[in-house]
Protein backbone atom coordinates (compact mmCIF):
# COMPACT_ATOMS: atom_id res chain seq x y z
CA UNK A 1 0.00 0.00 0.00
CA UNK A 2 1.28 3.45 -0.98
CA UNK A 3 0.04 6.90 -0.05
CA UNK A 4 1.07 9.76 -2.30
CA UNK A 5 0.91 12.99 -0.36
CA UNK A 6 2.68 16.14 0.72
CA UNK A 7 3.79 16.98 4.22
CA UNK A 8 1.71 20.16 4.48
CA UNK A 9 -1.40 18.94 2.66
CA UNK A 10 -4.24 18.89 5.16
CA UNK A 11 -6.09 16.23 3.14
CA UNK A 12 -3.04 13.95 3.23
CA UNK A 13 -2.66 14.80 6.94
CA UNK A 14 -6.17 13.39 7.60
CA UNK A 15 -5.22 10.11 5.95
CA UNK A 16 -1.94 9.84 7.85
CA UNK A 17 -3.84 10.16 11.14
CA UNK A 18 -6.21 7.39 10.03
CA UNK A 19 -3.33 5.10 9.03
CA UNK A 20 -1.77 5.59 12.46
CA UNK A 21 -5.00 5.05 14.40
CA UNK A 22 -5.77 1.92 12.38
CA UNK A 23 -2.17 0.61 12.63
CA UNK A 24 -1.98 0.08 8.86
CA UNK A 25 1.45 -0.16 7.29
CA UNK A 26 1.74 2.12 4.29
CA UNK A 27 4.61 3.57 2.28
CA UNK A 28 4.41 7.37 2.27
CA UNK A 29 5.56 8.90 -1.01
CA UNK A 30 6.03 12.63 -1.46
CA UNK A 31 4.46 14.60 -4.28
CA UNK A 32 5.98 18.06 -3.90
CA UNK A 33 3.23 20.58 -4.62
CA UNK A 34 5.62 23.48 -5.29
CA UNK A 35 8.89 22.06 -6.65
CA UNK A 36 9.32 22.12 -10.45
CA UNK A 37 5.98 23.79 -10.91
CA UNK A 38 4.27 21.16 -8.77
CA UNK A 39 4.91 17.46 -9.10
CA UNK A 40 1.15 16.82 -8.93
CA UNK A 41 1.04 18.06 -12.54
CA UNK A 42 3.60 15.51 -13.81
CA UNK A 43 2.23 12.96 -16.29
CA UNK A 44 3.31 10.02 -14.15
CA UNK A 45 1.24 11.25 -11.22
CA UNK A 46 -1.70 12.39 -13.36
CA UNK A 47 -2.10 8.79 -14.51
CA UNK A 48 -2.87 7.93 -10.87
CA UNK A 49 -4.92 11.02 -10.07
CA UNK A 50 -6.18 13.05 -13.05
CA UNK A 51 -7.39 15.72 -10.61
CA UNK A 52 -3.72 16.58 -9.91
CA UNK A 53 -4.27 16.74 -6.16
CA UNK A 54 -3.06 14.82 -3.13
CA UNK A 55 -3.60 12.42 -1.48
CA UNK A 56 -3.82 9.33 -3.65
CA UNK A 57 -3.81 5.81 -2.23
CA UNK A 58 -2.63 2.83 -4.27
CA UNK A 59 -3.31 -0.65 -2.89
CA UNK A 60 -2.71 -3.27 -5.55
CA UNK A 61 -5.26 -2.63 -8.29
CA UNK A 62 -7.12 -0.09 -6.15
CA UNK A 63 -6.29 3.57 -6.78
CA UNK A 64 -8.25 6.14 -4.76
CA UNK A 65 -8.27 9.90 -4.48
CA UNK A 66 -10.32 12.00 -2.03
CA UNK A 67 -9.19 11.76 1.58
CA UNK A 68 -12.56 10.79 3.07
CA UNK A 69 -13.07 8.01 0.53
CA UNK A 70 -9.56 6.77 1.29
CA UNK A 71 -10.34 6.79 5.02
CA UNK A 72 -13.53 4.80 4.39
CA UNK A 73 -11.45 2.23 2.51
CA UNK A 74 -8.88 2.02 5.29
CA UNK A 75 -11.55 1.58 7.97
CA UNK A 76 -13.05 -1.27 5.95
CA UNK A 77 -9.64 -2.97 5.97
CA UNK A 78 -9.25 -2.53 9.74
CA UNK A 79 -12.81 -2.73 11.10
CA UNK A 80 -11.72 -3.36 14.67
CA UNK A 81 -11.07 0.38 15.10
CA UNK A 82 -14.17 2.56 14.69
CA UNK A 83 -14.02 6.17 13.58
CA UNK A 84 -17.80 6.57 13.65
CA UNK A 85 -20.34 5.94 16.46
CA UNK A 86 -22.63 2.91 16.26
CA UNK A 87 -25.82 4.98 16.26
CA UNK A 88 -26.87 5.93 12.71
CA UNK A 89 -27.99 9.46 13.64
CA UNK A 90 -24.73 10.11 15.45
CA UNK A 91 -22.76 8.66 12.52
CA UNK A 92 -24.40 11.17 10.21
CA UNK A 93 -23.71 14.02 12.63
CA UNK A 94 -20.03 13.12 12.67
CA UNK A 95 -19.96 12.87 8.89
CA UNK A 96 -21.70 16.23 8.52
CA UNK A 97 -19.11 17.80 10.82
CA UNK A 98 -16.29 16.26 8.79
CA UNK A 99 -17.87 17.44 5.53
CA UNK A 100 -18.27 20.95 6.96
CA UNK A 101 -14.49 21.08 7.05
CA UNK A 102 -13.51 18.95 4.06
CA UNK A 103 -16.14 20.37 1.68
CA UNK A 104 -16.82 23.90 2.93
CA UNK A 105 -13.70 25.30 4.62
CA UNK A 106 -10.70 23.50 3.15
CA UNK A 107 -11.43 23.78 -0.61
CA UNK A 108 -11.69 27.58 -0.47
CA UNK A 109 -8.22 27.91 1.02
CA UNK A 110 -6.14 25.17 -0.54
CA UNK A 111 -3.02 25.75 -2.60
CA UNK A 112 -4.54 25.84 -6.07
CA UNK A 113 -7.15 28.41 -5.00
CA UNK A 114 -4.46 30.59 -3.46
CA UNK A 115 -2.33 30.24 -6.59
CA UNK A 116 -5.29 31.21 -8.78
CA UNK A 117 -5.99 34.28 -6.65
CA UNK A 118 -2.36 35.39 -6.90
CA UNK A 119 -1.46 34.36 -10.44
CA UNK A 120 -4.70 34.80 -12.39
CA UNK A 121 -6.63 37.42 -10.44
CA UNK A 122 -3.46 39.26 -9.38
CA UNK A 123 -4.63 39.91 -5.83
CA UNK A 124 -2.09 41.20 -3.36
CA UNK A 125 -0.68 39.01 -0.60
CA UNK A 126 -2.75 41.00 1.90
CA UNK A 127 -5.94 40.43 -0.10
CA UNK A 128 -5.16 36.72 -0.44
CA UNK A 129 -4.71 36.39 3.31
CA UNK A 130 -7.96 38.31 3.87
CA UNK A 131 -9.70 35.70 1.69
CA UNK A 132 -8.11 32.84 3.66
CA UNK A 133 -8.95 34.35 7.04
CA UNK A 134 -12.52 35.30 6.16
CA UNK A 135 -13.48 31.84 4.94
CA UNK A 136 -11.78 30.09 7.84
CA UNK A 137 -13.57 32.34 10.34
CA UNK A 138 -16.89 31.69 8.60
CA UNK A 139 -16.40 27.95 8.99
CA UNK A 140 -14.89 27.99 12.47
CA UNK A 141 -17.73 30.09 13.90
CA UNK A 142 -20.21 27.38 12.95
CA UNK A 143 -17.92 24.56 14.10
CA UNK A 144 -17.50 26.20 17.52
CA UNK A 145 -21.29 26.37 17.92
CA UNK A 146 -21.64 22.69 17.01
CA UNK A 147 -18.98 21.73 19.54
CA UNK A 148 -20.99 23.39 22.32
CA UNK A 149 -23.53 20.59 21.88
CA UNK A 150 -21.38 17.47 21.68
CA UNK A 151 -17.70 18.10 22.45
CA UNK A 152 -15.89 16.22 25.19
CA UNK A 153 -12.18 15.61 25.04
CA UNK A 154 -12.70 15.31 21.30
CA UNK A 155 -15.25 16.67 18.82
CA UNK A 156 -17.85 14.07 19.78
CA UNK A 157 -17.50 13.08 23.40
CA UNK A 158 -14.41 11.29 24.60
CA UNK A 159 -13.78 9.05 21.58
CA UNK A 160 -11.79 9.99 18.49
CA UNK A 161 -13.95 10.14 15.36
CA UNK A 162 -13.65 11.17 11.74
CA UNK A 163 -14.51 14.70 12.86
CA UNK A 164 -11.21 15.01 14.73
CA UNK A 165 -9.26 13.74 11.73
CA UNK A 166 -10.66 16.64 9.71
CA UNK A 167 -10.53 19.35 12.37
CA UNK A 168 -6.91 19.05 13.44
CA UNK A 169 -5.34 19.59 9.98
CA UNK A 170 -7.65 22.54 9.38
CA UNK A 171 -6.62 24.18 12.65
CA UNK A 172 -2.98 23.52 11.73
CA UNK A 173 -3.58 25.43 8.49
CA UNK A 174 -5.27 28.27 10.35
CA UNK A 175 -2.36 28.65 12.74
CA UNK A 176 0.08 28.52 9.82
CA UNK A 177 -1.76 31.43 8.22
CA UNK A 178 -1.93 33.28 11.54
CA UNK A 179 -5.71 33.14 11.89
CA UNK A 180 -6.74 34.48 15.30
CA UNK A 181 -8.25 31.48 17.12
CA UNK A 182 -9.04 33.31 20.36
CA UNK A 183 -12.80 33.08 19.81
CA UNK A 184 -12.74 29.29 19.38
CA UNK A 185 -11.87 27.81 22.79
CA UNK A 186 -13.60 24.49 22.16
CA UNK A 187 -11.87 24.03 18.82
CA UNK A 188 -8.52 24.77 20.41
CA UNK A 189 -9.23 22.45 23.35
CA UNK A 190 -9.87 19.55 20.95
CA UNK A 191 -6.81 20.50 18.91
CA UNK A 192 -4.56 20.46 21.95
CA UNK A 193 -6.03 17.18 23.24
CA UNK A 194 -5.60 15.41 19.90
CA UNK A 195 -2.03 16.57 19.65
CA UNK A 196 -1.14 14.61 22.79
CA UNK A 197 -2.16 11.35 21.04
CA UNK A 198 0.67 9.35 19.39
CA UNK A 199 -1.29 8.82 16.15
CA UNK A 200 -1.77 12.55 15.71
CA UNK A 201 1.79 13.40 16.73
CA UNK A 202 3.24 10.93 14.21
CA UNK A 203 1.04 12.43 11.47
CA UNK A 204 2.03 16.05 12.11
CA UNK A 205 3.45 17.79 9.05
CA UNK A 206 6.79 18.59 10.67
CA UNK A 207 7.29 14.90 11.45
CA UNK A 208 7.16 13.85 7.79
CA UNK A 209 10.23 12.88 5.79
CA UNK A 210 9.57 15.53 3.14
CA UNK A 211 9.02 18.38 5.63
CA UNK A 212 11.00 21.51 4.80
Amino acid sequence: MKLYGYWRSSAAYRVRIALNLLSIDCELLSVHLLKNGGEQHFDEYKQKNPHELVPCLVDGEVCLNQSLAIIDYLVAKAPSVALLPNDIAQQCQVKAFAYDIACEIHPLNNLRVQQYLANELKVTEEQKMQWVHDWMHTGFKAIEIKLQTHAGKYCFGDEITLADLCLIPQVYNALRFKVDMANYPLIMSVYQQCNTHPAFIKAQPENQADAQ
